[in-house]
């Protein structure tokens, strides 16, 4: 079978990847297209039609300021698959794109993957119709989206959560704070996201952190699409590090962390490191999205968990003093460190075991072989 996987960030190059590899061991003879990231490539041994860093645009200003560039994206896309005639296209989350493609893709006879569901609980859930309508198999990650579609009589497969996957996948580095020239101090650490907006918006505010614990050690995760050089730009007279491809090691040393809301916010709790959530982004987008979304959370331990399992800080919120007490709360306070705690033994029931690549692999086989 030919493969056409689709992934528009960094947190679904990950999924792809996996599944990929899942694939691979399902369908021997499986061959594959990608617009993806680093690890989608290496997987694959093919360079990108797209890369990641090319698509990943958040927030209502931030894709009307680059609507030229998604069309063009999009069109370039739309050309490949006639080209290739792909068996299945198999998308990875990134609705605003993905959405456009599998609607395409039916038109033309292409079977239409879903992988890890578009968030239509959170807004305009009325898209559900057009899923119905558009998309062949549906394979969902979080337990409550099965019963969100089930409303709307949407057959889907719950699969897992992929982030199980790649956490139990992932070879921790015993020497991590020897080879980075850490001390036994405690470490803090910097997750700003993997976008350019996300980093420019909540980076200086986490740089002034460092100053509020003298007595600890700070690290920022990087993303693999920026160099050393963004981020320091960014540093206000202290110098923090940069290390990219090792966050889960990262996290593995980190007494706390302060996370941009996202994918990390959930890969945090899975590891079990007690974090606040943050997020600040153009007032105009926040102002729309707060008319439009319906969830009472925005990090995905809260909406998985469905109570305020950790802080969130947004927008006037989140500022250095206040990010600085929670963390301070975090370290200090054995109560409060202790109830977070157990909001992810929670979590960890709710989610499951791993194995969500190897289940969705061979399910869409399975659906494939039925053609």
């Amino acid at each position: 079978m030919k493969y056409y996987l689709i992934a528009g960030e960094t947190s679904g190059d990950l999924h792809g990847a996996n599944l990929i590899k899942a694939l691979k061991i399902e369908d021997p003879h499986a061959t594959f297209q990608i617009v993806g990231g680093n690890l989608m490539q290496a997987e694959t041994g093919k360079k990108a039609l797209i890369h990641t860093s090319e698509m990943a645009f958040m927030g209502f200003i931030e894709v009307l300021k680059n609507l030229h560039k998604i069309s063009k994206n999009l069109k370039l896309v739309k050309n490949d698959l006639l080209k290739e005639k792909p068996d299945a296209v198999i998308l990875i989350d990134f609705p605003g794109f993905n959405l456009k493609i599998a609607d395409f893709a039916k038109k033309h006879g292409i079977k239409t993957c879903y992988y890890i569901s578009p968030k239509v609980w959170a807004w305009n859930q009325g898209r559900v119709k057009k899923i119905k309508r558009i998309v062949d198999h549906m394979f969902c990650i979080l337990p409550f989206e099965v019963d969100f579609y089930k409303k709307w009589r949407m057959p889907v497969d719950y699969v897992g959560n992929p982030l199980l996957d790649a956490i139990s996948n992932y070879n921790f580095n015993p020497k991590f704070r020897e080879q980075h020239g850490f001390s036994e101090k405690p470490l803090i650490a910097l997750l700003p996201g993997s976008r350019e907006m996300e980093i420019a918006s909540l980076l200086p505010i986490m740089a002034e952190l460092p100053f509020f614990f003298p007595v600890h050690q700070f690290v920022i995760a990087g993303a693999p699409n920026f160099e050393e050089t963004y981020y320091k730009q960014f540093f206000k007279g202290i110098d923090i590090p940069v290390i990219f491809d090792q966050t889960y090691d990262i996290l593995n040393n980190a007494d706390a962390a302060v996370v941009t809301s996202g994918t990390a916010t959930l890969e945090t709790g899975i590891l079990k490191v007690p974090q606040v959530v943050v997020y600040k982004a153009n007032p105009i987008s926040v102002w729309i999205a707060k008319i439009v979304i319906k969830v009472k959370f925005i990090s995905l331990v809260n909406l998985i968990n469905n109570f305020l399992s950790v802080r969130e800080l947004i927008q006037e919120d989140c500022t250095a003093y206040d990010i600085s007490y929670e963390v301070g709360e975090l370290i200090n306070n054995k109560e409060h460190r202790a109830s977070v705690m157990e909001n992810y033994d929670i979590l960890a029931e709710k989610l499951g075991s791993p194995g969500a690549s190897e289940k969705t692999a061979k399910l869409i086989v399975k659906y494939l072989a039925k053609i």
